[in-house]
C-alpha cells in the first residue's frame, strides 16, 4: 500500500513538474518563411542557417576580390551587400522555375487520376499509381505517398505529407480536390476530378499568356539595376575614379546610388509581376 501511494505521489510530482515547465521555443517566424522558401525551391534538407552562411560568405569573397582589384572600400562594400544577395535570388528562381514545372504537368496528373478512377481503380490506388506512371517531375512525391499509404492506410494524412513534399500553391489544391473526391466518391468522383483538370488548364493558359506579356519589364529592371554597377566595376580600375569614391562624399553617392536601384528596382518589379500564389491552406 505504501509503495502504491509513493508511486502515485511521484506520477503526481512529474505531471505538475511537466505543467510548468516552459513550453519549447518555436524557431522564429524568419526562420520559418526561410525554411518554406527553401522546401518551396525542393530543398528541405538545406537548413536556414546554410542558406545564411552562404549568403555571408558570397558576400564577404566579393567584397574582399573588388577591394582587392580597386582599393576602394566603398566600392567593395557595395558591391559585396549585391553579391551576398545572390543565393537568395538563385533560391527564388528556383521556386518560381518548380511552380512552372508543376503547374504544367498538374493537368496530365489530373487526367491520369481519371482514368484510373474510370478504369476502376480506387482514389488511393490511383494516387500512388502515378508513381510508376505519372508525369517525370511529381513521380519522386507519389512514390514517397504509395510507401506511406502503404504503411498506415491513412489517407488523409498521407496527404498532408504529400502536400508538404510538394510545397507547391497547385499541389495544394489538388491535394484538397482530392481530399473532397474522396468524401464525396460514387458517380460524383469522376467528374470532379474532370472539372479540376480543366480549371487547371485554363488557369495555365491565362498565366502563361500573362507572363510573357510582362517579362520585359521584370528584364528590363534587372538590366537597368546591374548595368551602372557593372560599368562601376570596370571604371573603378582607373586611379582617378578609384580616389573620387574613397572620399565621403564619393562613399555618400555610392549608397545614395544604391538605395535609388533597389527602390526602383522593387517597384519595378511590384508594377509588373502578376499575383503569386500563395500555399493559403498551409
Amino acid at each position: 500500500m505504501g509503495a502504491l501511494v509513493g508511486l502515485g505521489f511521484g506520477v503526481g510530482c512529474l505531471l505538475v513538474w511537466s505543467g510548468c515547465r516552459r513550453p519549447a521555443p518555436r524557431p522564429p517566424r524568419a526562420a520559418g518563411r526561410v525554411r518554406r522558401l527553401l522546401a518551396e525551391a525542393g530543398l528541405p534538407e538545406v537548413a536556414p542557417r546554410t542558406l545564411a552562411l552562404l549568403s555571408a560568405a558570397a558576400g564577404v569573397a566579393a567584397g574582399v576580390v573588388v577591394l582587392g582589384l580597386t582599393r576602394t572600400g566603398p566600392i567593395a562594400l557595395v558591391l559585396g551587400v549585391g553579391a551576398a544577395y545572390l543565393p537568395w535570388a538563385v533560391v527564388r528562381g528556383r521556386v518560381r522555375r518548380r511552380h512552372r514545372e508543376f503547374a504544367q504537368v498538374w493537368p496530365e496528373a489530373v487526367d491520369d487520376l481519371a482514368s484510373a478512377v474510370r478504369a476502376g481503380m480506387s482514389l488511393p490506388e490511383a494516387v500512388a499509381a502515378l508513381a510508376d506512371r505519372g508525369p517525370d517531375a511529381l513521380r519522386p512525391a507519389f512514390a514517397a505517398f504509395a510507401l506511406d499509404y502503404q504503411v498506415s492506410g491513412r489517407f488523409g494524412a498521407c496527404l498532408d505529407r504529400l502536400a508538404d513534399r510538394l510545397a507547391d500553391p497547385v499541389g495544394d489544391r489538388v491535394v484538397e480536390g482530392l481530399r473532397i473526391a474522396r468524401e464525396v466518391g460514387g458517380g460524383e468522383l469522376g467528374r470532379l476530378l474532370r472539372n479540376l483538370s480543366g480549371y487547371l488548364r485554363e488557369d495555365l493558359r491565362t498565366r502563361a499568356e500573362l507572363e510573357a506579356r510582362q517579362s520585359w519589364a521584370v528584364n528590363g529592371a534587372r538590366l537597368a539595376v546591374a548595368a551602372p554597377w557593372l560599368v562601376l566595376l570596370l571604371m573603378a580600375t582607373q586611379p582617378d575614379v578609384i580616389s573620387r569614391y574613397q572620399s565621403a562624399a564619393g562613399a555618400l553617392v555610392l549608397a545614395l546610388g544604391a538605395g535609388a536601384c533597389v527602390l526602383a528596382y522593387r517597384l519595378m518589379v511590384r508594377l509588373g509581376r502578376l499575383p503569386v500564389e500563395r500555399r493559403i491552406l498551409r
